[in-house]
């Protein structure tokens, strides 16, 4: 928090600044009858002010001008909607609780730390007066428990984004009842959350989030093929899901999610060891029944609208059961797949076997933007 103490004098150096190159425009007003006296920075109108500190772009610098005075700060604390601490190298906990009840109208709030310093009575302060709060990134949140997700359930019903990537102390118990009040969730990261994502959680998010777009569950190992049957049936808009490190699912996890979630854009199956082709003659066979369900609508685009349609980054990586032909038949299915270095979205590193899938840049340079293209994945 030491290191705000220079921006209050940034303050009075950029006042000076606007004054002095305001001369010209002061004078001309004083001469017409019409100056307005601005002194000092608390002089300046809210309107101007918030479009001032819109423009700087420096969370620091908002921080500073909301203790200038009691205009500022309530003109702040209303017209400020994201807000980044993630800056802040030490006591980031008091901090956030000293301006917690500044920024009741916050929307985005970025906690996230290099090194643990938020504490549950920081995120608790969050919850108490930021309930219009819209997205919240707690990542590697070390010191967090489970008090930090009842009170966020309790207290920002609203949230559409979270991530608390790396809070292993949650337990599944608390994030079960996190969705149970926040059901408009959208986007959730969980990845390493090894506690909290178990397939009782899964059942929960599928059950209460039905809007989720994003999971992310890598290196949540508990997880098996029940958890990821439920998301498949219950959360049909998912666009990308990260289920590397996920040892213990099967082919049933993957062929649930291609029939149940249409809109899939991208899929991490990295390590995922119990990965075979069916898993894969599946994607491949959604893509070909969901191409001819779009009948007459796709052929008036002239097929355009393929590329945009299904799996547009998958990775397979050291999953070793895999085989060439049925690889290739994903890579075919979906257009936006590649495996050329220019653009590879097919990522298969540690899958010696599948060296030769190549996606359709080898047959069709132009399509790359090369004249030449190799047709292995690296």
């Amino acid at each position: 928090m030491d290191s705000m103490k220079p921006l209050s004098g940034e303050l009075n150096n950029s006042f000076n600044t606007l004054m002095v190159s305001g001369g010209i425009e002061n004078r001309q007003a004083k001469s017409a009858g019409t100056e307005t006296s601005l002194t000092g920075w608390k002089d300046l109108p809210m309107e101007l002010l918030l479009r001032i500190m819109s423009v700087v772009g420096d969370d620091r610098m908002v921080i500073v001008a909301s203790g200038v005075c009691t205009g500022w700060r309530d003109a702040l604390g209303w017209g400020v909607a994201n807000l980044s601490l993630s800056w802040c190298q030490d006591h980031m906990n008091d901090l956030v609780i000293s301006l917690a009840h500044k920024f009741s109208k916050l929307q985005v709030l970025s906690l996230r730390q290099i090194k643990p310093q938020l504490e549950d009575s920081g995120v608790e302060a969050v919850a108490n007066y930021c309930h219009d709060l819209r997205e919240l990134d707690l990542s590697r949140s070390f010191r967090l428990s489970d008090r930090s997700l009842y009170a966020l359930a309790h207290g920002c019903p609203h949230l559409t984004r979270l991530n608390i990537s790396g809070c292993s102390n949650f337990s599944d118990a608390a994030l079960v009842f996190l969705t149970s009040q926040c059901k408009i969730l959208k986007c959730l990261n969980l990845c390493g959350c090894v506690r909290a994502a178990s397939d009782t959680a899964l059942q929960a998010i599928a059950c209460n989030c039905g809007q989720l777009q994003s999971l992310n569950l890598g290196w949540c190992d508990s997880i098996t093929d029940k958890g990821v049957t439920s998301l498949a049936s219950g959360c049909p808009e998912l666009r990308a899901l990260d289920l590397c490190g996920c040892v213990l699912i099967t082919d049933e996890s993957v062929v649930a999610l291609a029939n149940g979630c249409p809109h899939l854009r991208s899929l991490g199956l990295y390590y995922c060891q119990n990965i075979t082709d069916r898993a894969m003659y599946s994607l491949a066979a959604n893509s070909r029944v969901r191409s001819q369900g779009r009948g007459w609508d796709a052929a008036k685009g002239g097929g355009g609208g393929k590329d945009r349609d299904g799996l547009a980054s998958l990775n397979i990586s050291q999953c070793t059961a895999l085989t060439p032909p049925a690889v290739q038949a994903v890579c075919d299915s979906f257009p936006a797949l590649h495996t050329c270095p220019e653009r590879h979205s097919l990522i298969i590193s540690g899958c010696l076997s599948l060296t030769s899938v190549h996606c359709a840049c080898a047959l069709h340079p132009h399509r790359a933007g090369r004249a030449i293209l190799s047709n292995h994945a690296y």
